[in-house]
């Protein structure tokens, strides 16, 4: 299993752009700065898309004037578009974010292209960053399944990985964007893409609505020191461990703890009574699955043994059981 885990953290976009009460410029840049205080080195910290569409997003360039360039730390920037990726640019971010759909129903619902048209503009956009200096990757959304047709044909992901490879990404992301993987799906399509992208790194990104979220990281990161260059999971780093899933949650309880301070103002101003609870639930049983996993794996040959993934998914007395 791999040793070395490269997390994107992407709060300061997916976390935010659904919410109904917009967050302050000065907020969101405070949840960057303590992110990165936390350990982030990789940050999406804005998408610059139609703000009519996505308001929580408006001030996308404002975001990235205020954070500056923090040493060390890469600045994402997602984008739909041409437009988008022109915005960004000229923002000043250091890497764009494309996205490229599996599905022609929600490609056409979320950006207005169908699944071959993402994958045209996708490449338009990394040609676009390349040219400007900055580099660029590409996520494969609704790479698991689309919350409108069902499931997605994996010759069709690894079809459209194979296009967007060619066009120079630093990275091909999989995206299970409304939580339905499981691990032994994940460890079939991410083997196939890594093998018709290769040398490419292959990156995840996961949902934990139905409780898998860590498993599929485990299964991701199971398959070899090549897969996936990178885990894309709320909470980010390099975490340099024997074990995965300890490495998560130990980094997810520190986050939490530097994102969201007891009594701390960024978390009374941005967040309100329901979702504090929620914050302190996950922190809670993050610390909780990070004691458990280091006095097992203490009782247990290090070199021989691991956690299966049935222990890893929810069942009784498991480690998963946080709600969504």
């Amino acid at each position: 299993m791999t040793q070395a885990i490269e997390f994107v953290e992407v709060g300061p976009r997916d976390g935010l752009q659904n919410e109904a009460v917009l967050v302050s410029t000065d907020d969101k840049v405070a949840l960057i700065r303590r992110a990165i205080a936390a350990g982030a080195r990789r940050i999406e910290v804005a998408s610059f898309v139609n703000p009519i569409k996505v308001p929580q997003m408006a001030d996308a360039e404002a975001v990235v004037a205020a954070l500056g360039r923090p040493a060390g730390v890469t600045r994402i920037g997602l984008v739909l578009n041409r437009r988008g990726a022109e915005r960004a640019l000229a923002a000043g971010v250091d890497q764009l974010g494309a996205v490229a759909v599996a599905s022609d129903e929600f490609g056409a619902r979320n950006q207005g292209q169908d699944s071959a048209q993402s994958v045209a503009v996708a490449r338009e956009i990394i040609a676009l960053a390349q040219a400007s200096g900055a580099s660029a990757q590409v996520t494969i959304a609704v790479a698991f399944g689309c919350p409108f047709t069902g499931a997605v044909d994996p010759a069709q992901v690894v079809a459209m990985a194979r296009s967007l490879a060619e066009a120079g990404p630093v990275e091909i992301a999989l995206a299970d964007t409304i939580g339905v993987a499981v691990p032994a799906e994940v460890a079939a399509l991410v083997t196939a893409v890594r093998e018709a992208i290769k040398p490419l790194p292959v990156r995840v990104h996961f949902h934990n609505t139905r409780n898998a979220g860590i498993a599929n990281v485990y299964a991701a990161a199971q398959l070899g020191d090549d897969a996936p260059g990178g885990a894309q999971f709320t909470g980010a780093t390099r975490v340099v461990h024997p074990m995965l899933v300890e490495a998560c949650v130990d980094f997810s309880a520190r986050v939490m703890k530097e994102i969201f301070p007891p009594a701390g103002p960024v978390k009374s101003k941005i967040l309100g009574k329901q979702d504090q609870k929620k914050v302190a639930r996950a922190a809670r049983e993050s610390e909780l699955a990070s004691a458990r996993i280091e006095h097992e794996w203490r009782a247990r040959d290090v070199r021989t043994q691991a956690l299966t993934l049935e222990e890893l998914t929810g069942a009784p007395g498991s480690l998963i059981t946080a709600k969504n």
